[in-house]
């Protein structure tokens, strides 16, 4: 299954939580998600930290809605290793960053 959530969102969530002093706007940018964008995120970096095998998305996808108590921003903000666990997930997901992460660098 493929991540409903635009890969040029999810690359912006990675650059931004790379950065020092960008939590407020990672936090807003995390939170303006809609609720299936925000359970697709989850989902991804699940499967990125190994919690969830790549062909086992769709129940990660389901857990996430499941389990969705706290808001989601505050949760992966809480995550270890936010951005990697995302590229992680990308990569296990077989999904090509590559265009997004150009548009992200050419702004």
């Amino acid at each position: 299954m493929t991540p409903e959530i635009s890969i040029k969102k999810v690359v912006h969530i990675i650059f931004q939580a790379r950065e020092t002093g960008r939590t407020a706007e990672l936090h807003a940018f995390i939170e303006a998600l809609n609720e299936d964008e925000k359970a697709n995120l989850v989902a991804i970096a699940w499967v990125g930290r190994g919690a969830f095998e790549p062909e086992d998305f769709d129940e990660a996808l389901k857990t996430a809605y499941a389990e969705a108590t706290a808001p989601t921003a505050d949760y992966l903000m809480g995550m270890p290793h936010l951005s990697e666990n995302l590229e992680s997930g990308l990569e296990a997901l077989e999904i090509d960053v590559t265009e997004a992460e150009e548009d992200f660098y050419d702004r």
